[in-house]
């Protein structure tokens, strides 16, 4: 993992502004959690945060690292046709404004996964809130390790493990200290002003690119017409590709993907909880439709990024005198390494500003999810059982320290992704999303079967986590190929948004195989 980059020195003033933009953020945690007094007001804003600001934190949450880094590596490295999955995600979060978060407002409880408790009983609730546990540490802990990768350049100038570890623990310890001082409306508030930074560096990296390619938009696109990989076409936004493996086509697009959207709004206390904190549930389905609409210019001018950053380091031909002197060994690497080598004196230290904000966003509402989950459907309902009462200043107190506790298991996972992450197989976003389906899968169907059906109880439920765990695990294209290869001459591989589909199927369809139970359990009596 050596690197034969070349790095200049980030200047007194470039760290003076990062340094500056990490004040801002504890601050503001600081404001933001003054006036709380229990776990409804740290965890849900006592339900009156404005409509705008929850949009813009969802954006925040859902561009995280893995846009800021893994879209631009998209494109440097292939083409357009990633910008299909836009299609699928509006479908996604339409379905979840209007089928789940009124059902999550009449539940009334402080997570989603109180919802099923209503609905099928305590074990289920608490299997759900540990199966979100899971898979938001993979996840978050993938997005984590993500802008690790880019602190690592400033820091150092090589992806060394032991200096990607020190840069993922500086990120994972910054986030757990704003978020446990500050609660939900921290996350709320940082994500807006970490929205606009994000978009901001973007906005300024396309300014600079335009400016040292010496080329007309014409001959750009003339260009990236025939360099691609065999002369293909970087610029293809369509695939009607039907391989299996294929990634980013017609069909993953509009409908594989669409799977992945509902649990990723619809089942991830992570985004739902933001949703949560609005004052009414139509409000609240506003803010998510507003959110993925609004996230498509955004992602385009991240891959537009990526193209142009393809004509800069990998086109000398075509920069002639202005080409890098900085060689570029990954692809991960390319946009962060840009920022920091070729952004000028002030601009830079905004630039990786917005990269911190971008992973920021991702840290610290998952963080809080993961706090309010494990507090709220964990910890509080075993209190009870013991018969100790849980006033309101105690649970405040508790839900700070399961914040750090949280944060801490994140970094943990984080670090544990430098190990696993296979940059010849991989690129950083199929690592990010693909992660998510371990325990998406499984939540998505149970919640289907919750919200769709009559069916269902808490045995079928845990069950159907489970099975949906295991189904993932043999989509994966290594056990996939495997299972296949024994009767086939050509075994087949699934590509990532294809797992969520089938998983989904088979996980609603075990919990669905339940008969319906009479309970009274979760946060308030179920209904019958």
């Amino acid at each position: 993992m050596v690197s034969t980059t070349t790095l200049a020195a980030f200047e007194p003033i470039d760290w003076a502004v990062l340094v500056a933009y990490l004040a801002v953020m504890v601050a503001i945690g600081w404001v933001a959690g003054r006036r709380q007094t229990d776990r409804e007001s740290f965890f849900l804003g006592s339900r009156k945060m404005p409509t705008w600001a929850v949009a813009m934190s969802v954006m925040a949450t859902a561009l995280s690292a893995a846009t800021f880094i893994g879209v631009p590596q998209v494109a440097f490295t292939g083409d357009l046709t990633y910008l299909i999955l836009n299609i699928g995600g509006i479908t996604g979060a339409v379905i979840v404004a209007v089928l789940f978060i009124p059902a999550f407002y009449r539940a009334g409880t402080t997570t989603i996964y109180g919802y099923l408790g209503q609905r099928f009983g305590n074990p289920a609730m608490h299997g759900a809130s540990a199966m979100f546990l899971f898979g938001r540490l993979l996840a978050s802990g993938s997005r984590l390790f993500m802008a690790g990768i880019a602190f690592t350049v400033i820091l150092h100038g090589e992806l060394k493990p032991a200096n990607l570890a020190e840069a993922i623990v500086i990120l994972g310890a910054v986030g757990t200290a704003y978020t446990a001082v500050g609660g939900i409306k921290a996350v709320i508030w940082t994500d807006v002003l970490q929205i606009v930074i994000v978009v901001g560096a973007a906005v300024l990296s396309l300014v600079l690119l335009l400016d040292k390619i010496p080329l007309s938009l014409g001959e750009i696109a003339a260009a990236l017409e025939t360099s691609g990989k065999d002369g293909a076409n970087k610029l293809e936004w369509l695939s009607y590709s039907t391989e299996p493996a294929a990634k980013y086509t017609l069909w993953t697009g509009t409908f594989a993907i669409v799977f992945m959207s509902v649990a990723s709004y619809g089942v991830d206390q992570d985004l739902t909880q933001r949703m949560l904190t609005c004052k009414s549930a139509a409000r609240g389905s506003v803010s998510v439709v507003t959110a993925i609409v609004a996230n498509i210019p955004i992602t385009v001018l991240f891959m537009v990024i990526g193209l142009l950053l393809f004509i800069f380091y990998q086109r000398p031909d075509l920069m002639g005198a202005a080409a890098p002197t900085d060689a570029l060994d990954r692809a991960e690497k390319v946009y962060p390494q840009f920022l920091f080598n070729h952004l000028p004196t002030g601009l830079a230290g905004l630039a990786m500003a917005g990269l911190f904000a971008a992973a920021m966003s991702s840290v610290d509402s998952a963080i809080n999810a993961m706090a309010s989950t494990a507090v709220a459907d964990l910890y509080v309902p075993w209190r009870k059982r013991r018969g100790l009462a849980v006033g309101d200043l105690e649970a405040l107190k508790h839900s700070r320290v399961a914040v750090v506790v949280m944060g801490m298991l994140l970094t943990g996972f984080a670090l544990g992704a430098v190990a696993v992450y296979d940059a010849e197989s991989d690129t950083l976003i199929d690592f990010a999303l693909g992660v998510m389906a371990f325990a998406y899968a499984g939540l998505l169907g149970v919640f289907l079967t919750a919200l769709l059906t009559k069916r269902g109880n808490s045995f079928t439920a845990i069950a159907a986590l489970a099975v949906g765990v295991l189904v993932i695990v043999m989509v994966r294209p290594y056990y996939c190929r495997g299972i296949t290869g024994y009767w086939l001459d050509k075994p087949i591989v699934l590509a990532w948004p294809w797992w969520m589909p089938i998983g989904t199927a088979v996980s609603f369809a075990v919990c669905a195989v339940g008969r319906p139970i009479k309970v009274r359990c979760g946060e308030t009596p179920c209904h019958d």
